[in-house]
C-alpha cells in the first residue's frame, strides 16, 4: 500500500498479448481484477472468506469506464494501482490505473456491487471500515 492505494506489479507474458505482441485489451481487465482482489487481501479480506462466511456474499462489476491511452508490450513490467474512491450502501467505486513506469497506459473507474443470491446487499461494516480510510 502506498498513499492509500494498493500497488500490484505484473509482468506481461505471451499469453497476455495479441498477434502484434501488444497486450490484448481484455488482458487489462484481468490485470485490474487482480488489483481489486489484492486490495481486499491487503486489508485482510479474502473474497473466498466473504463468500464462505457471509452466506455467499460476492462482488460483481456493475459498471466500468476505461480509457486506453497506450499499449504495453510483452515482457513489460506493469504496475496496477487500485484506490477506493467512493463507498455507498451496496457498492463501491474504485479508481484503477495500469502503469509502465510513470506512464499511465490504462485508467478505469470501476463500480462493484455486493450481492448475495443475485440481489444487492449492504457492504459489510468491517470491510467498509477497512476501505474507507484508504479513500480519504
Amino acid at each position: 500500500m502506498q498513499n492509500g492505494a494498493h500497488i500490484l506489479p505484473i509482468r506481461v507474458y505471451y499469453e497476455d498479448t495479441d498477434f502484434s505482441a501488444r497486450v490484448y485489451h481484455a488482458s487489462y481487465l484481468r490485470f485490474m481484477e487482480r488489483g481489486r482482489t489484492e486490495l481486499l487481501r491487503a486489508v485482510e479480506v479474502a473474497q473466498s472468506d466473504l463468500h464462505a462466511d457471509m452466506g455467499g456474499l460476492a462482488f460483481v462489476v456493475r459498471k466500468m469506464t476505461i480509457d486506453f491511452r497506450g499499449a504495453a508490450l510483452m515482457d513489460d513490467v506493469l504496475t496496477i494501482v487500485t484506490r477506493p474512491k467512493e463507498m455507498r450502501g451496496a457498492s463501491m467505486t474504485l479508481a484503477q490505473e495500469v502503469r509502465r513506469g510513470d506512464d499511465v497506459l490504462v485508467s478505469a473507474e470501476v463500480t462493484v456491487a455486493a450481492v448475495r443470491g443475485g440481489r444487492a446487499v449492504r457492504i459489510p461494516d468491517e470491510l467498509r471500515a477497512a476501505l474507507t480510510p484508504l479513500g480519504d
